[in-house]
């Protein structure tokens, strides 16, 4: 971070410019996934995009056409709408089988039920009356909401969100309503699965210091897919570790929280604060501040910054640095450097790739005399000027 921001009140430490400079963030998103991209690069970030999942084009799902049959064979009292892209879309899809006006008519009669904002708004813009919304946005709600009333002989339709509500629908069912659920879109594994497998690795072995989830659905593609490479506990270790995972909200982040990971995610489900969450989150929980000499240096996922300099550093000087930082001024044999080193290379090549790493690092920082060398003991970041060891 440069100094003129550190000295600005007026800048908001998630809106700086460069408030996630030095960090590398996975985006598993599919839709709007340009739109987030922008806005962490915006911030500074390093991007890698990984979707994790493509939909099942609505018209041609013929799961979605026979539920909304059974919709349309006797009224229905109360509709949970939960996302407002899937509203739209079965609105639309109706349309294509000459079954909007049925539809529309059918659902007028009934108790709209909006998750949040979005699925208000989309029920709204198809003429409709919304009933009631949940100040948490959650379907938690909404269910406790219905079961509060007797369920009884109730027709209750639920539109899913790309994976079964089972527990949801379970306990409506077991309080006696009629539950008709529509698939109005359907998740599938994105076609071209190397990106993720690529991110997977990445996370695991540290290289990306957050992962940002917009959907539940890419959250269980990328545990699948870490599953079928049998790397599935690593890459849940990794979460509960050094990298960050980051959620636009609570229903996206239920298949980690169920897994014990500890997940970020902003007040609202936006994707604009999902963004500044991790440009708070980043920069106060992920970077390290050190003195070195008469140099400030402040270690990030991927760079550093000397007195304010961004500077990138590869991953064997970055761990190399982040281990002599971890006790600055105190001496770290040349064998504990050589156990950090990404690859962890061979013992008859790991002192010159100690040095090489230092060579490297040395080079990065720029000002002489933040790395020094220790003789026969190995390396230290330099004490502060007038300090001895």
């Amino acid at each position: 971070m440069t100094a003129a921001l550190l000295e600005n009140p007026l800048t908001s430490p998630e809106t700086a410019p460069d408030a996630l400079a030095g960090f590398t963030i996975g985006v598993t998103a599919t839709r709007r996934r340009e739109e987030f991209a922008a806005l962490l690069e915006r911030r500074g970030a390093r991007v890698v995009r990984a979707p994790a999942i493509r939909l099942v084009p609505l018209a041609e799902d013929t799961q979605l056409l026979a539920a909304t049959r059974e919709c349309l064979e006797e009224p229905v009292d109360d509709v949970v709408v939960t996302t407002g892209v899937g509203f739209r879309g079965w609105m639309a899809a109706a349309e294509g089988w000459g079954l909007s006006a049925d539809l529309a008519g059918h659902l007028a009669g009934a108790r709209l039920l909006t998750r949040g904002p979005k699925a208000r708004g989309a029920v709204r813009a198809a003429g409709l009356t919304d009933h009631w919304t949940p100040l948490s946005e959650s379907c938690d709600e909404i269910k406790r909401y219905l079961l509060d009333q007797d369920l009884r002989g109730r027709r209750v339709v639920v539109q899913l969100h790309g994976e079964p509500l089972t527990g949801f629908v379970a306990t409506l069912r077991a309080a006696g309503a009629t539950v008709i659920e529509v698939p109005v879109y359907r998740w599938l594994p994105y076609r071209d699965t190397s990106p993720l497998r690529r991110l997977i690795t990445q996370a695991i072995s540290g290289s990306v210091d957050a992962v940002a989830f917009t959907s539940a659905p890419a959250v269980l593609a990328m545990l699948n897919a870490a599953r079928t490479e049998g790397v599935e506990d690593v890459l849940l270790a990794a979460f509960r570790g050094p990298v960050v995972a980051a959620c636009v909200g609570p229903v996206t982040a239920g298949p980690l929280t169920a897994k014990g990971v500890p997940v970020i995610q902003p007040d609202r489900a936006r994707l604009g604060a999902l963004a500044r969450a991790l440009a708070r989150h980043l920069p106060e929980y992920s970077v390290t501040r050190v003195t070195a000499g008469s140099h400030e240096l402040e270690i990030r996922g991927h760079a550093v910054a000397v007195d304010g300099e961004l500077k990138p550093l590869p991953p064997a000087p970055m761990a190399v640095l982040k281990r002599l930082a971890e006790r600055p001024g105190h001496v770290v044999a040349r064998s504990e450097l050589r156990v950090v080193l990404p690859g962890g290379p061979s013992r008859d090549s790991a002192e010159h790739a100690v040095e090489m790493a230092i060579t490297r690092l040395r080079r990065a920082l720029g000002p002489a005399g933040i790395v020094e060398t220790v003789v026969k003991r190995g390396y230290r970041l330099a004490t502060h000027r007038g300090e001895s060891r």
